[in-house]
This record gives structure tokens, C-alpha cells and sequence, in this order.
């Protein structure tokens, strides 16, 4: 089946807390908790028609807010973005983000019993692995008897040794100059300082820098000419596997492993080597934005990557900055041999908000977009929650700032999302956002139950309508087919125009071979709107259909199969 993963960044996501100070501590603004996960919430999440829940920010990280009263060592402020902090500074793998829980003391049961309620709402659990770095104060309080905690055995005095965890700057202090809101009782010293988790191999971070985090040693010398020490395996790879396992055990079903591609992909292969053997079912997804590097990654292991700088990049410019929806058919071709490992997406916690001032100002003007990400292909597709209301992401938060992005360093409680975790969420929606929640709906429910969109063929109509003929504008239309092996074919139309249009789009004899599409007059329905349109195939001839504006139609031809 298509995974149809839905992202939720799990601090925001059902806090009712609205007093949203700028910079506001936990018991100012509040924070959701993984007991809001009831077993009713996670019911409406799946009947949405996902099938993947991501639940960000799980794993204990660093953060300014004190739990030292639960035998939790408390973070310097100097190393932590924002009040709450980020969820990609994580203080100890083996734990569970304190904030996330009503009883900090029992944190991890409160995340095994939502694994388990989870599951019971026909949902798999997707959690992040963040492999590259920790925080700079990392310190594992949970874990397991005899594990070793990562640095506990370095030598110091080394810049870099195959047995170490971290990369040391020798005889360097790091210089942080980012406490200038909360200024500490005391400095932070780091000494020897580590190198910085974005590759930063001096003692002087900057803002833009991952200041908050070191960088994890798996085996390579950047400094010595990027030698890889692989053999015997590094302890690194010993440590990072066994959290793996770890986690692997309490029933998550994926890893959405973060920068997947700062981190050698020889670690990666005898890592989901290790975790597979044992947990055949488990899957692994690749932040990896190389697409030099793509096939390399598959072949160590990965199930799926990042469709960011191939699709994502692609349909945000056709969007916003009048590129060619032509430019769509490149995107799948670069990549055909692998197309199924792609996870498609529009929004995630990286990137700008569709309806932010930064990127659509309007989330209508995406919806052709999203039929042709979740649509063309049989790979994954992901949501990101408040994505299906609209949700524009431009509040000032605090350290995140007006930036067309929902924090993911502060405390905070978003309008969207509220919305979605109230007792009767489209009772608390306006008009647009209901339209566009039951749109997302429709488009997420056909990609779950159509087998034409499931595991069907898909052949490309642009290259047979470059002409601009009969109404169609390849720079702001873009036509495929997809067939599945029951008979079932739909015959899909995107308009990014902000007009409806009546347009021919020419069908090429390849096209009717290949699929071995009917000639003839057939009425065919529209399986996102209900409407019935009659068109005429004929090889090598258009077949006219109607298109709203910033929206597709998803025909389904008579007397093809269904499902």
C-alpha cells in the first residue's frame, strides 16, 4: 500500500494554550502531550486516510526548561535555540522528551501506551533517528544497563580517533556569544571544544551555525583528508545501532532519519543490516538532498528519501515563480529507476508554509500541486499537520521568528492546529479551511483506496501538448495517465492557472498501446469533485475536459474497474 504519512510536531499539536507570549517558558504558553493522542484522535487522523503517523520531537532533547527536580541535568541556555529547544539537539536517545509527558516520572510508559493506541487506530508509528549530532550537553540518564554514553571513553587530547564519539578541537575553548536574552549566572565552557554538527571545524560558531549541537564521529578524518577508519567498526556505529534496536523494540515502524546524508553510507548499510535481521518490518526514510548520492543510499539500506530538490523544488517555482509546468516531466525522469523510493511532500517542518507570505500567500494555489505529488507516482506522500487548513506559519514566536515556518524551537500554540484537535474539528473551521481540509481529504482518501493511484502505470501526456493548441497551455496545465492492473484508469488534469479552463490535451498513440486504452465517446467521473464530464479518446486527437482554477480533475473513464 501507498504510505500516506501524516507529520505532526508533537509539542504543538492539541496544546489549547493561547496566551502565546513571545519567548513564553512551558507554564506560560503550554505544550501538548502525548496523552492528547487519544485513541479517538488517532481514529480521525486514519480515517483522514493516512496510514503513517510522524511523530516529531519525541526523543529527549535539550532545552531551558529545568527538570533537574526529575534527576534530569538541566541545559546552559547559551547551547539551546529557544525556550523549548530543538528537537534535532537530542540530549539522550534513550528517553523521552519530559515535556511531551503529564507525569514526567512516567514518561516512557506514556509513550508506550500511545505506540500501542497507535497501532489500535490502524496506524504505523514513524519516529525520528538523528544520527549526524547531539547536543552539546549530551548526557544519557536512561540508558540501558552496561551502555556506554557517547564520549564517555574519548581521548581529548586527540582531534580525531577512529575510537572517539565526538571531533575535538585541540586546545581551542568554544567562543558562544548567543545568551544575550537569558544571560546565565554563569558562562559556558566547552574544553577542548567540539566540532559543531554542520561541519564546523573551528571554535567559533555562528548564529547560523547547529551551535547547539557536536558533530558525531563515525570513522571519518575530515581534517585528514576525509580517510575513512572503517575497520574494525567504530564504536560510533556500535552505539548508534544499538539506539536503533532500542527504539526498534518498543514497535516503531520507521526511522525518519535527519541529515541522513552527513553521515558515511557505509554506517547506514550495516546499521538497517542490523536492525532489519531483527525487525524485518521496519523501514528507514532519508533526509538526503544529493541526488548524486540517491542510489548509493538506497542501496545501504534506505526504504525511502526526500523528494526536496527534485519535485518539491520544482512544483513550489511552478507555484510561485511562473516556471513551467513542463518542468514537472524532468523531475520523475531524473529519477525513474528509483521513483518508488521518493517520498513526495509539500510542506514539513524545513520548509515555508504554503500559505505563508514567504512562499503562495494562499494555500488554494497549491492544490494542482498536491494532485501531482500524491498522484503520479505509487511512492509515499506526506502531510504536514495545519498543511490541510492553511495554516500560514507567520507568527514571531521567539527564537524561530516571523519566517513562514511553524517553531520548532519555542513554545507555542497555532491556531490550525487547535482546530484539528478540537472535540468537533470542522466546527471550528471557517469556510476556506473546510474546503480545503475536505479537499486534502478527498486527495489523501483516493491515493489510500484507488489501485490505479495505489500501483498503477503512469504515463506523461506533456510531451504530446507542447503545441498550445486547442486551449491548452503546457506552461500551466500538466496531464497524465495513470492504469492500474484491474483496468482501472484515470485520466488526470492539474491547472495552476487561476482561471477554469476547457482545454484539449492530446493523447498519443503510444499512450493507447502502451495502456492499452478504449477508443471512443465515455463519460468519465471526476473522483474529486462527483462531476460527470463526457469526453472522446481517439489516438493521436485531444480530448477536451474541464479544469477550476488551482485545482485538477481525477477522471476515472467508464467501465474501468474501481479499486
Amino acid at each position: 500500500m501507498k504510505p500516506l504519512i501524516y507529520q505532526i510536531f508533537t509539542r504543538l499539536y492539541g496544546n489549547q494554550n493561547t496566551t502565546n507570549q513571545r519567548n513564553g517558558s512551558i507554564e506560560q504558553n503550554g505544550c501538548a502531550k502525548m496523552n492528547n493522542f487519544t485513541a479517538a484522535q488517532l481514529r480521525r487522523i486514519a480515517s483522514y486516510g493516512f496510514t503513517h503517523v510522524w511523530f516529531t520531537g519525541l526523543i529527549e532533547h535539550a532545552t531551558q526548561t529545568d527538570y533537574s527536580a526529575y534527576g534530569i541535568t538541566s541545559d546552559h541556555p547559551a547551547v539551546v535555540k529557544g525556550r523549548a529547544g530543538s528537537p534535532y539537539a537530542i540530549k539522550d536517545y534513550y528517553d523521552i522528551d519530559p515535556d511531551l509527558a503529564v507525569n514526567v516520572d512516567k514518561r516512557m510508559k506514556e509513550f508506550e501506551a500511545l505506540v500501542k493506541r497507535t497501532h489500535q487506530a490502524g496506524l504505523k508509528m514513524v519516529i525520528d533517528f538523528v544520527p549526524n549530532h547531539v547536543a552539546r550537553q549530551y548526557h544519557s540518564d536512561a540508558h540501558p544497563k552496561g551502555v556506554k554514553d557517547l564520549g564517555e571513553d574519548d581521548d581529548t587530547s586527540l582531534a580525531f580517533s577512529p575510537n572517539n564519539n565526538f571531533y575535538y578541537l585541540e586546545g581551542q575553548t568554544l567562543h558562544t556569544e548567543f545568551d544575550t536574552e537569558r544571560c546565565a549566572p554563569q558562562p559556558y565552557r566547552e574544553y577542548p571544544a567540539k566540532v559543531t554538527g554542520n561541519d564546523c571545524f573551528n571554535a567559533w560558531p555562528s548564529r547560523n551555525d547547529w551551535y547547539e549541537t557536536v558533530k558525531l564521529n563515525y570513522g571519518v578524518d575530515y581534517l585528514g583528508g576525509r580517510q575513512t577508519h572503517f575497520c574494525p567498526i567504530p564504536s560510533t556505529w556500535k552505539k548508534m545501532t544499538d539506539i536503533l534496536l532500542f527504539w526498534a523494540k518498543k514497535g516503531i515502524d520507521a526511522f525518519r532519519c535527519d541529515m541522513a546524508e552527513m553521515v558515511p553510507a557505509e554506517f547506514w548499510a550495516y546499521a538497517t543490516e542490523k536492525v532489519k535481521s531483527l525487525y524485518p518490518k521496519v523501514q528507514f526514510i532519508a533526509e538526503v538532498y544529493n541526488p548524486n548520492e540517491y542510489r548509493h543510499y538506497i542501496a545501504s539500506g534506505f526504504d525511502y528519501l526526500y523528494d526536496k530538490v527534485g519535485l518539491y523544488d520544482t512544483l513550489r517555482a511552478v507555484i510561485t515563480d511562473g516556471r513551467s509546468a513542463s518542468c514537472i516531466t524532468g523531475c520523475w525522469q531524473n529519477i525513474d529507476d528509483i521513483r518508488d523510493h521518493m517520498l513526495n511532500f509539500l510542506e514539513n517542518h524545513d520548509e515555508q508554509r504554503i500559505a505563508s507570505a514567504y512562499f503562495a500567500g494562499d494555500a488554494r494555489k497549491a492544490l494542482p500541486a498536491l494532485c501531482v505529488s500524491a498522484m503520479m507516482g505509487n511512492n509515499p506522500f506526506m502531510v504536514y499537520a495545519g498543511q490541510e487548513l492553511g495554516e500560514p506559519g507567520m507568527d514571531a514566536e521567539g527564537f524561530s521568528g516571523s519566517d513562514g515556518r511553524t517553531t520548532i524551537f519555542d513554545y507555542w500554540s497555532v491556531p490550525s492546529l487547535r482546530k484539528l484537535t478540537a472535540a468537533k474539528p470542522e466546527s471550528e473551521m471557517n469556510a476556506d479551511e473546510k474546503y480545503l481540509y475536505n479537499y486534502y481529504k478527498q486527495v489523501i482518501h483516493l491515493c489510500k483506496t484507488e489501485a490505479a493511484l495505489n500501483d498503477g502505470n503512469f504515463y506523461d501526456l506533456q510531451y504530446a501538448n507542447y503545441n498550445r493548441d486547442y486551449g491548452y497551455n503546457c506552461d500551466r496545465q500538466y496531464a497524465f495517465i495513470r492504469k492500474a492492473d484491474n483496468g482501472q484508469t484515470l485520466f488526470i488534469v492539474a491547472n495552476f492557472d487561476d482561471k477554469s479552463v476547457h482545454v484539449g490535451v492530446r493523447i498519443p498513440v503510444h499512450a493507447f498501446d502502451f495502456l492499452h486504452l478504449r477508443k471512443g465517446i465515455t463519460s468519465a467521473t471526476d473522483l474529486l469533485s462527483g462531476n460527470l464530464q463526457t469526453i472522446e479518446l481517439k489516438p493521436d486527437d485531444v480530448s477536451f475536459v474541464d479544469i477550476p482554477a488551482f485545482s485538477a480533475v481525477v477522471l476515472q473513464l467508464q467501465n474501468s474497474k474501481t479499486k
